[in-house]
């Protein structure tokens, strides 16, 4: 029996795409303007956030490749066997299918379509040394460019289509706080109230999205010690009155993230942990004022920076105070690019979305212990900022009782 190192699988028709056929047009061409550019030939995606942005499939890996292989006149979805048909019923392109008969059929196939010897565009940043050893062997490029960082400036703006679904994240993010916030109580472990917030994003997903693929949406509840990182997983300790709380909820909607972010205390603050929590709510305040077309990434940063100086407590910043929506996850890839932090030059536009989360984190032993954080989402407009954030946050709200 001859097995082929690739072929097409087309089991069943398109299913519905998270975008209109047209957005994914307009995408490709701006990906072949970058080429053009370039002087690149065949482009080969491999990234999650890429193949996803360009085709609409949102790949999972396990470990195999993937690729978005686009040239002049083409766009091919290059995916493996165990996927079926998944990836051509879920992609607004061709697709060819791998086999695992023989190494390398997923290079063959990219061969197949991208052609032999000819200058190939690559992200630098997620093509591995063995990767890109592959890549020469089975395509003999005649040179390779990195077109990783003009891809990702790509992104960075969102088009009408995506600010209206990271808005509809956003109002999930708030449905899943109010979840969370109605859980939580002396005695109840942090995995119990993560639940009941994802459970309530999956839900609504669900119900405003109902042709969707889900997969992704969670939650990070931490309490007390466990508040003083951003991403530190959920345990099964006990809430206690006096702790420090931090809710973030991430609904993951067509592998498009949001994210709400907010400090809690079961039971009123003592003193100085009311004045850091006072202090950080300031910061994003100013923050959030100083969104807005024109301004740099480091030149904000520079200010909210100097704000905590002259409280002197700059020193417990945990990272930067914001960054880039769109097409990511804890999982794979991020912007970046657009990042509020001080080696980040970056010129905010219209149609770029950021968040403002600064964090203040105070060591265990010190008054006021914890890991404090607000996080909103805002939309640059053509003369500010949109806030798309609803749940309350400081003192003022998220004192439970």
């Amino acid at each position: 029996m001859t097995r082929p190192a690739f072929h097409e699988f087309h089991n069943g028709p398109k299913g519905p795409l998270p975008f209109p056929h047209a957005e994914y047009q307009a995408r490709i061409m701006g990906l072949r303007t970058i080429m053009d550019a370039e002087g690149v030939s065949a482009a080969v995606l491999t990234s999650m956030q890429n193949v996803a942005y360009y085709s609409g499939f949102l790949y999972c890996s396990f470990g195999r490749p993937y690729a978005l292989v686009v040239t002049a006149s083409e766009a091919v979805l290059i995916s493996a066997g165990i996927d079926a048909g998944q990836p051509w019923r879920r992609s607004a392109w061709g697709s060819l299918t791998y086999t695992d008969w023989a190494r390398g059929n997923f290079w063959r196939a990219v061969a197949h379509v991208a052609g032999p010897g000819r200058v190939l565009g690559v992200e630098a940043d997620h093509l591995t040394l063995s990767g890109r050893a592959e890549a020469e062997a089975f395509l003999q490029p005649s040179a390779m460019r990195d077109i990783s960082a003009r891809t990702m400036r790509q992104r960075m703006v969102k088009s009408p289509a995506e600010r209206d679904l990271i808005r509809a994240g956003a109002a999930i993010a708030d449905l899943g706080g109010e979840a969370i916030r109605a859980e939580i109580r002396d005695g109840v472990r942090e995995i119990d109230v993560a639940m009941a917030g994802r459970d309530a994003m999956e839900r609504a997903i669900a119900d405003r999205f109902p042709e969707a693929e889900y997969r992704d949406t969670w939650v990070w509840f931490q309490s007390g010690p466990n508040t003083d990182g951003a991403h530190n997983p959920v345990t099964a300790r006990q809430l206690a009155a006096g702790d420090i709380l931090s809710l973030n909820c991430f609904p993951m909607i067509h592998g498009y993230y949001t994210a709400l972010e907010r400090t809690l205390f079961l039971g009123a603050p003592d003193p100085a942990s009311l004045s850091v929590w006072e202090a950080n709510v300031a910061a994003h305040e100013l923050g959030l004022s100083l969104i807005a077309p024109g301004r740099t990434c480091a030149e904000i940063t520079h200010e909210i920076n100097a704000m905590l100086a002259d409280r002197d407590i700059l020193q417990y910043r945990s990272f930067g105070y914001g960054h880039s929506f769109g097409i990511l996850s804890h999982y794979y890839g991020r912007e970046a690019g657009l990042e509020l932090r001080e080696d980040i030059d970056t010129m905010l536009e219209p149609g770029m979305v950021i968040s403002m989360e600064p964090m203040l984190t105070i060591p265990e032993g010190r008054p006021g212990a914890g890991g404090y954080r607000e996080h909103d989402i805002l939309v640059v407009t053509g003369n500010g900022a949109e806030n798309i954030t609803g749940f309350p946050y400081g003192p003022e709200a998220n004192v439970i009782a």
